[in-house]
């Protein structure tokens, strides 16, 4: 697909002025240059225009408010001049898989101020002696090359570090992570409370059922023995009376 009819299809119903962000990458440039794109996109911040054959951005349009450019996997050699003059406000911009060569190749970029991201990763640039060294030397105002600054510190991610949030997701001084095992070690504690406590309960419940059915058992027992005890007594009444009975057939 062409990219004048890319960039139509991405507006998508929108005005060129409407456009903030604008990805085209794997379209086809006609003869190697920038095209569809007009000074009309005067709020683009975010261009995209990966592998799409451009050998040349000196058709580049005006875009004050761009603030991320990627470019990989073209074929542009130099002439970077046109990105301080059209984009001067950009701090990241990847160039990888170009076809730059020579540190007389990024010369130009001296004058993107703000630059703080470069990417040259697999350009021919990346195999010179003290490649990195003469590339920070070259462009001060750069603190990434290729994803990492002269410390060999890896570049943050953008949005973990617009949020404030460290490595491990936690906020800047990762205090949360330190609250939230508190908090979880409480809950433990508290359910194994409520366990204990309940265990206890339920055992102090069936000594209480058994006490009641021994005690039961136990008035079962003196029922019984009194009924024995009551029935031997009439027994014994009954024969006192029957001997009472026989001595007096004798005196008759």
């Amino acid at each position: 697909m062409e990219m004048k009819k890319r960039i139509s299809l991405e507006l998508r119903n929108r005005t060129p002025a409407e456009v903030t962000e604008l990805v085209v990458d794997n379209c086809r440039t006609s003869d190697g240059e920038v095209e569809g794109l007009t000074d009309d996109f005067k709020e683009l911040e975010f261009l995209s225009m990966v592998n799409v054959g451009l050998t040349s951005l000196a058709k580049l349009p005006s875009l004050p408010k761009l603030h991320k450019l990627e470019l990989s996997d073209n074929n542009i050699s130099g002439h970077l001049e046109t990105l301080s003059e059209k984009s001067p406000n950009l701090t990241y911009l990847n160039l990888s898989g170009n076809k730059i060569k020579e540190l007389s190749n990024v010369e130009a970029l001296q004058n993107l101020k703000n630059l703080k991201s470069l990417d040259l990763f697999n350009c021919e640039i990346t195999t010179l002696e003290e490649y990195r060294e003469s590339i920070f030397e070259l462009l001060p105002q750069v603190t990434y090359l290729d994803g990492f600054d002269q410390e060999d510190n890896e570049a943050p991610d953008s949005e973990a570090d617009a949020d404030g949030e460290g490595e491990d997701g936690a906020g800047p001084t990762g205090d949360y992570d330190d609250e939230d095992d508190d908090e979880e070690e409480e809950e433990e504690v508290s359910e194994g409370r409520e366990v204990g406590l309940s265990y206890l309960t339920k055992e102090k419940i069936q000594d209480e059922e058994d006490d009641d059915d021994y005690a039961e058992e136990e008035d079962g027992k003196e029922e019984k023995t009194g009924v024995k005890v009551e029935k031997r007594k009439r027994d014994a009444e009954d024969e006192g009376e029957d001997d009472d009975d026989d001595d007096d057939d004798d005196d008759d």
